[in-house]
């Protein structure tokens, strides 16, 4: 397998994370973002929507962080990562699809105005951010893992939401009132094999 990634994306880190944690044998190939190959003729062939990251399985391309995960785990069989059951693969997706919303336009948008100068409204993402954070540590009061299957083990739900909430400081969305959070992430990063998100000193984390 080959992924097209670059080490400050979070959605790539997502699926890197994944195949690691997975064991999978793949070569991760560095996207030049600030050169623009992401909308390079070629890359949009991948990928027409010019995005990162994209998985390529022999003759099959796969792109979407969300869907990379969900791909994988079906390829690999890992029915823990992702449940069979109708109640249980739903309770996966409704924070997929967290992940894809309020995550993105939280931690992830305040991320992108201080690591790459979006010009997003910071107080506003910030905002949307603990707002989030504040659902997501409540929810982790009563689980160690964040899909209510119960079940002990992460799925990929938690490799989702990971990789954008634990550079959240990156954004200046202060993190210090989020205990249940702050345990989850650590239980993540205690997973086998776990690849750490490359990190940046800028905003509280500076």
């Amino acid at each position: 397998m080959k992924l097209y990634h670059h080490p400050l994306s979070g959605h790539a880190h997502r699926a890197r994370l994944f195949l690691n944690l997975l064991g999978v044998e793949h070569e991760a190939i560095e996207v030049d973002l600030a050169a623009a190959a992401h909308k390079s003729p070629e890359f949009l062939k991948m990928n027409c929507f010019g995005q990162i990251p994209v998985l390529v399985d022999g003759d099959h391309v796969i792109s979407d962080s969300n869907a990379i995960l969900v791909y994988l785990s079906k390829k690999t069989g890992s029915t823990d990562w992702l449940p069979e059951g109708a109640l249980e693969a739903a309770a996966v997706q409704r924070w997929l699809s967290v992940a894809a919303g309020q995550i993105a336009f939280g931690p992830a948008a305040a991320r992108l105005v201080t690591v790459f100068g979006n010009k997003f409204d910071a107080n506003e993402v910030i905002a949307r951010a603990h707002a989030v954070l504040g659902v997501i540590d409540a929810e982790l009061q009563h689980r160690e893992w964040i899909a209510d299957i119960g079940a002990k083990h992460p799925t990929i739900a938690d490799i989702a939401l990971y990789s954008y909430i634990s550079s959240a400081p990156e954004g200046n969305v202060d993190m210090s009132g989020y205990r249940h959070v702050n345990a989850w992430l650590r239980r993540v990063e205690a997973l086998p094999r776990f690849v750490a998100f490359t990190k940046t000193k800028i905003g509280l984390a500076a």
